[in-house]
């Protein structure tokens, strides 16, 4: 049985998911009243660990490309 989730498809997730926790962590003290206690820190690591995880996938997909070619 296959794995549903691909090489690919983890990839574009991960992405998405580094853009919006980028963007949230920058426009988080700059947006209104938010009653929400969010800590920044944390938000921007967690940004920067899944960019980073992002890169990984990137580079196994080169690694890919150039070994089977």
């Amino acid at each position: 049985m296959m794995f549903p989730l691909n090489l690919w498809d983890a990839s574009l997730l991960l992405a998405t998911l580094a853009i919006i926790l980028l963007i949230t962590s920058e426009l988080l003290p700059h947006y209104g009243r938010v009653r929400i206690l969010i800590n920044k820190k944390r938000l921007r690591n967690t940004a920067a660990a899944v960019s980073i995880l992002f890169l990984i996938t990137v580079a196994i997909r080169i690694a890919d490309i150039i070994l089977n070619h």
